[in-house]
Order: C-alpha cells, then sequence, then structure tokens
C-alpha cells in the first residue's frame, strides 16, 4: 500500500516550509535577493541546509517563492483596502495608500523584490508578481471610469506609470524618505494626491479622498 501523508505530516510540511520563506523574506529585508541563499536562509531557519533544499531544490526556486508570497499578500492587502470602500475613487485612494504605506516600512525588502537587479529566470517571474500589483490599480481606475468618476483614458497605460511613479518615489536612488512616521505618511498621501490629479481628479476632491483613505495596520507590512 503506497505512503499517505496525514493531516498532521501535511501540516507540518507546509508550517516547515512558511518557516524556510520567513527567514528568506528576513534575508532579503536585510541584505536583498543577492543574499537569499540557501545556507544563510537554512541558518536563519535554524535547520540544515539540506532541508532547504528538499522544498526549494535551487535558490531560483526559492526567491521564486518569496516573490509570489509577498506580491500575493500586498494584492491581497491592496485589493481588501479597495473593497471596503464606499466608492470606486475611494477604493483607489485605498489601494495607492495601502501599496505606499506598506511599502514605506520596508523599502530595503520592497528593493529587493520589485526593483533589484536579478538574474533573467527571476526577472521574468518577477514581472509577473508586480503586473499582478498593478492589475489591482488597473481594476481600480477601470471602476472609476466606468461610473464617470475619471475621464476615459488608457487604463493599462495609466496604471502601468503610477506603480512606476510610486516605486520610483518610494525606493528611487533619489528618494528622500524621513524616519519619523508622521512624515513618512505626508510623503504617503502626496503620492496619492499625485496619482488622483494625474488621473483627472479635481484638486479639491482628490484631497478630501486622501484624507478619508486609511492607513494600514502596522502590523500589515509588506
Amino acid at each position: 500500500m503506497p505512503y499517505r501523508r496525514t493531516e498532521r505530516v501535511i501540516e507540518r510540511l507546509a508550517a516547515r516550509r512558511d518557516d524556510i520563506l520567513a527567514s528568506a523574506r528576513a534575508v532579503a529585508a536585510a541584505n536583498g535577493l543577492a543574499g537569499v541563499q540557501i545556507v544563510p536562509v537554512a541558518e536563519r531557519a535554524g535547520i540544515a541546509a539540506g532541508t532547504v533544499y528538499r522544498y526549494f531544490p535551487a535558490k531560483a526556486d526559492l526567491v521564486a517563492a518569496l516573490l509570489d508570497q509577498v506580491s500575493a499578500q500586498e494584492v491581497a492587502a491592496m485589493a481588501k483596502a479597495a473593497a471596503a470602500a464606499p466608492g470606486p475613487l475611494s477604493g483607489l485612494a485605498a489601494a495607492v495608500t495601502s501599496f505606499a504605506g506598506r511599502a514605506m516600512r520596508q523599502r530595503r525588502l520592497v528593493f529587493a523584490v520589485l526593483a533589484e537587479p536579478v538574474e533573467a529566470e527571476i526577472e521574468a517571474h518577477r514581472r509577473a508578481c508586480r503586473r499582478a500589483i498593478t492589475d489591482v490599480v488597473e481594476g481600480c481606475i477601470r471602476a472609476a471610469v466606468a461610473s464617470g468618476r475619471l475621464p476615459e483614458q488608457d487604463v493599462r497605460i495609466a496604471s502601468d506609470a503610477i506603480l512606476g511613479a510610486l516605486i520610483e518615489a518610494l525606493i528611487g536612488p533619489s528618494a528622500t524618505i524621513d524616519a519619523d512616521p508622521a512624515k513618512q505618511r505626508d510623503a504617503v498621501q502626496a503620492m496619492v494626491l499625485l496619482v488622483l490629479r494625474a488621473l483627472g481628479v479635481v484638486d479639491a476632491r482628490a484631497r478630501g479622498l486622501v484624507v478619508q483613505a486609511p492607513w494600514p495596520a502596522e502590523d500589515a507590512a509588506v
């Protein structure tokens, strides 16, 4: 009779995989994706390197899983923020605030996940992860256009431009982010205001949406 894993074994294996990814995330937050190697990740997780290899046969597999996890969490948080808003423009402001506010707390990790130079096989995977994040913004813009809250425009180009601008403002080489949480919040609100104005929201309305957009919870960092 072939061996069948029990539910407890499956849960234990899943927990070990999560521990490995948590260690990889911590390494990436400290040293970037270049630092996400099997041995240092294993050491941080307190396990043998061979154990990591059983879950992730190569570094590329580990990094790909990390990118999937981080982008999935980000997409879920943005979508949740947008869904909780009372209207399409409020949803757009909430989604952008969610992304920028969460990213502000762990800028090194965000750079690693979204912008750090990587091998071609990982870059192709990362583009898909970035696309998933952009798709949330695109969906919010599309809903606002359909409801007449925004003028007709090329929604795909607009969403790509917005994510690019946010990444540049948050982690670009000329980005200047103050360590003061209050000033960080001001910076995020300035980014959201820029996004709304660029899409065609009149200034007074845009400022109101920025103020009303909920700030992501402290435990919801990227």
